[in-house]
């Protein structure tokens, strides 16, 4: 029997989307999913490698800035939904060179959007017959909002002030995603989250080069005095509320999604040092000594939290990881890997 919805995910080979498919096939066995990635060094082929041969998921390597390509993928497949992980997300790289984000995070999001339009939609505010229930859900990041004091979260109000290239190219994705909705009455849906970790994670962030740094005796550097704040979220609890968004979040709305797990730069790296001096002690003392304090990225933003009470109001999501649960999975998965 032919499943009843093809839903088109990008970015599927990278950390977020990896953890999500594997999750979504098995809970919805009424989906199709359609993993289109470029392959590039953020992705992990092996994340998905159990589902080469699953009959409801196909792979392609491409491109989502290729209109072509993009636009043969919704008629092949007859695609019914999007749910839009692929960006460029590490904002060291955006600094160092801003073009690839500007091109992949905002020409690629409008050639997807303006793609599902022209493919489920007659015009403005006329859906074409079947495809009514069609969405659109857009993956973001808290760092649209700029930076905040030492008190306040962003709530799905806050006005967008981004620092960086990355940022900039992420807050203006969401208006075009915005723009569509309103302008020709897409479904869709804008998911903000907070700093992600778990196992698995590209080894440029921040959790895994302390961890990995710390196992190979190397110094675990911190940026500046190491006082910069993030809330923290477990990746298969942004997983559970992006499942939530897609199917029961309200059309034009906006959900952000966090952890309710602020901590400093200094309390991350501690944590993960203590918890390796438990699990896996180093003969040499303690792996805080690793701790080195280098030059501050430029225009660092000092603290992000997020209020998500919104999404556990209207849709009831819960975080099931507080910070010292899920970073213990984290560390263990690592020490697992050696």
């Amino acid at each position: 029997m032919k499943p009843k919805k093809y839903l088109l995910i990008t970015g599927g080979l990278g950390f977020i989307g990896g953890g999500f498919i594997p999750c979504f096939l098995e809970r919805y066995p009424e989906y199709h999913l359609v993993n289109l990635d470029l392959v590039t060094y953020a992705a992990d082929k092996k994340r998905l490698e159990a589902l080469e041969d699953h009959d409801r998921y196909t792979f392609i390597k491409g491109n989502i800035c290729d209109r072509e390509g993009v636009t043969h993928i919704f008629r092949e497949y007859d695609i019914r939904g999007v749910i839009h992980f692929a960006a460029e997300s590490h904002v060291d790289n955006s600094i160092a060179d801003p073009g690839i984000f500007m091109e992949t995070n905002v020409q690629g999001t409008y050639t997807l959007v303006d793609a599902a339009f022209r493919y489920w939609m007659k015009g403005p505010f006329e859906y074409r017959e079947g495809y009514e229930g069609s969405r659109f859900h857009h993956i973001s990041t808290d760092e649209v909002y700029g930076s905040l004091g030492p008190e306040g979260l962003f709530t799905e109000n806050s006005p967008y002030a981004p620092n960086s290239p990355y940022s900039a190219s992420k807050a203006a994705s969401d208006m075009i995603v915005r723009s569509y909705h309103h302008t020709y009455g897409l479904d869709t849906v804008i998911t903000n989250c907070s700093n992600n970790y778990g196992p698995g994670q590209h080894a440029e962030k921040l959790i895994p080069t302390i961890i990995r740094n710390a196992l190979k005796g190397r110094p675990i550097p911190i940026y500046g005095d190491g006082s910069n704040i993030r809330d923290w979220l477990y990746v298969e609890d942004h997983c559970s509320g992006i499942d939530l968004a897609f199917h029961q979040g309200q059309s034009g709305e906006v959900y952000n999604i966090g952890g309710h797990n602020e901590r400093n730069n200094n309390q991350i790296a501690h944590t993960i040092c203590e918890l390796l001096d438990e699990l896996h002690p180093a003969a040499e003392g303690s792996y805080k000594r690793l701790i080195t304090y280098v030059k501050d990225r430029p225009g660092h933003d000092r603290r992000y939290a997020i209020d998500a009470s919104k999404i556990t109001r209207e849709l009831g999501w819960k975080a099931r990881e507080d910070f010292e649960s899920g970073i213990r999975k984290t560390v263990l998965w690592y020490l697992g890997r050696k």
